[in-house]
């Protein structure tokens, strides 16, 4: 088959910066069997193209995006025909897919993976805090042929909606990021990690308000933050009035690679965040043997309390309260890393690629046979 994928970016030409680990994973595997193009939004500002990952990447850049990524599309279209169009995020992405597919009389199918069916208008964050952007998602979920979403809270809202949709994690490349046994706690601070953009959907005033309820309980621990500032230096400022300048780290981005020893050195994941699909570091944590505690979103809801501890969202004490009560009881918290760990290993990236692989022929009979 030849598809067409649809993605705002994550596949940077030097596949290790500015990447989507899982998108990548999603490509490599896809390219296995299949010709695959890649069409990023706004990877970089200026059209190009390059090769990643065994994939052909289109990126369309600034400027009339939407109309130039339909047109590109097109183009390769008339070069070759596609035989699919897939868009991984909902939003523009599946605008594209969904149009570009019925130009051409082909199938489209769209997945859920961010924010795309929530209104979260205090941050300014979300698909439907609008008429326009409401019709927008109606419209073009039921112009798709099949959607998925990573988790089973967004099915739920898909189904509120009267869509129909499968659940599709994300998953872990276990060959990038291999498993490893959950092992006790070391003697001396805890050791706790959080990874995500400093942004305001990922509610990081949340994350050191626990932080703070933690110092005042009288709990020793160390907390790495790792990932991109997009808030420029507003949460560093805060953690410094609240006091927690001796317990945070504030890493920035850090690369696969950098990121597992950290990942390796921790005894619990921590996450905060007002809206998730996923996410997909509450998995790579499991992999690597770490148990998490978050907000109730995504895959946190999906997996608490068996898998995972989560709590209400923007609720510091309770985010607290549970950081303190997984790290008081050392069996609790070996026991949902373990159950964590079982459960991202039966959804690692190869059986991402399998569901959509699965769905293919549903929608492309003659391709099929």
């Amino acid at each position: 088959m030849k598809l067409a994928l649809v993605i705002p970016g994550g596949v940077d030409r030097t596949g290790d910066h500015r990447v989507i680990p899982a998108l990548l994973a999603l490509i490599e595997r896809m390219a296995r069997t299949h010709e695959v193009h890649v069409f990023a939004l706004r990877q970089e500002p200026t059209a190009g193209r390059w090769e990643l990952a065994g994939a052909t990447i289109h990126n369309i850049g600034d400027g009339w995006t939407r109309l130039r990524a339909i047109a590109a599309i097109r183009a390769e279209h008339r070069r070759a025909p596609f035989d699919l169009v897939h868009a991984i995020f909902s939003g523009a992405c599946s605008l594209i897919a969904v149009v570009a597919a019925k130009s051409l009389r082909l199938p489209s199918l769209v997945h859920i993976a961010g924010g795309e069916l929530v209104a979260l208008r205090e941050i300014a964050y979300g698909g439907r805090q609008n008429w326009k952007g409401r019709l927008q998602e109606a419209c073009v979920l039921r112009g798709a042929n099949a959607i998925t979403a990573a988790s089973a809270p967004i099915i739920d809202s898909l189904q509120a909606l009267g869509l129909n949709a499968r659940r599709v994690p994300l998953g872990v490349d276990l060959h990038r990021w291999p498993p490893l046994a959950p092992r006790e706690r070391s003697a001396g601070p805890a050791r706790l990690i959080h990874v995500a953009s400093l942004n305001r959907v990922k509610d990081q005033p949340t994350l050191l308000r626990a932080l703070v309820a933690l110092l005042e309980a009288g709990l020793e621990f160390q907390m790495d933050i790792v990932g991109m500032d997009t808030l420029q230096g507003e949460m560093q400022q805060l953690a410094r009035q609240l006091g927690l300048e001796r317990c945070v780290s504030f890493l920035g981005f850090k690369t696969q690679r950098e990121l597992r020893p950290l990942m390796e050195s921790a005894d619990l994941l921590v996450m905060s965040s007002l809206h998730e699909a996923g996410p997909l570091v509450l998995l790579e944590a499991a992999v690597a043997g770490v148990p998490a505690v978050g907000t109730a979103v995504g895959h946190f809801a999906e997996w608490s309390p068996s898998a995972a501890l989560a709590v209400p969202v923007g609720d510091g004490d309770a985010l607290a309260n549970a950081i303190h009560r997984m790290l008081a009881d050392e069996e609790l918290r070996l026991g949902l890393a373990r159950a964590a760990q079982r459960r991202a290993i039966l959804e690692d990236a190869d059986c991402t690629v399998q569901a959509f692989q699965a769905l293919y022929p549903q929608y492309t009979p003659l391709v099929a046979r």
